[in-house]
């Protein structure tokens, strides 16, 4: 399979877009007396993954399928700390971007780019 599956380049765009978005937000609290926070680092981090992931997703590879799931995963746990809005949220967009890397489409698309 040649053509990549609308759902996979969604996807992919949208977690380019949530990290990028993300690392613009949190470079807002970059403060030049204390660069380097422990915090602002992981939170950096965990949106660079989000762009890795993404980026790995629209070319092709089966193991950025597991890293954007990881990091939803993540997210999911993490909404645990807050709402439960916000946990229900993550836990359905878990839910529904799995189902859509693993039809059957994106199954071939993955598997015929290794």
């Amino acid at each position: 399979m040649n053509n990549r599956p609308r759902s996979v380049t969604v996807i992919g765009w949208l977690f380019i877009a949530t990290g990028v978005v993300g690392l613009a937000y949190h470079a807002t609290e970059f403060k030049p007396q204390s660069p380097f926070p422990s915090n602002l680092l992981w939170v950096g981090f965990v949106r660079l993954l989000a762009v890795v992931g993404g980026a790995f997703v629209l070319r092709g590879s089966a193991a950025a399928r597991w890293l954007v799931l990881a990091w939803l995963g993540y997210h999911v746990a993490l909404s645990a700390f807050h709402s439960l809005s916000e946990v229900v949220f993550h836990a359905l967009l878990l839910a529904v971007i799995s189902w859509l890397l693993f039809r059957p489409a994106p199954s071939a698309y993955f598997a015929a780019r290794r």
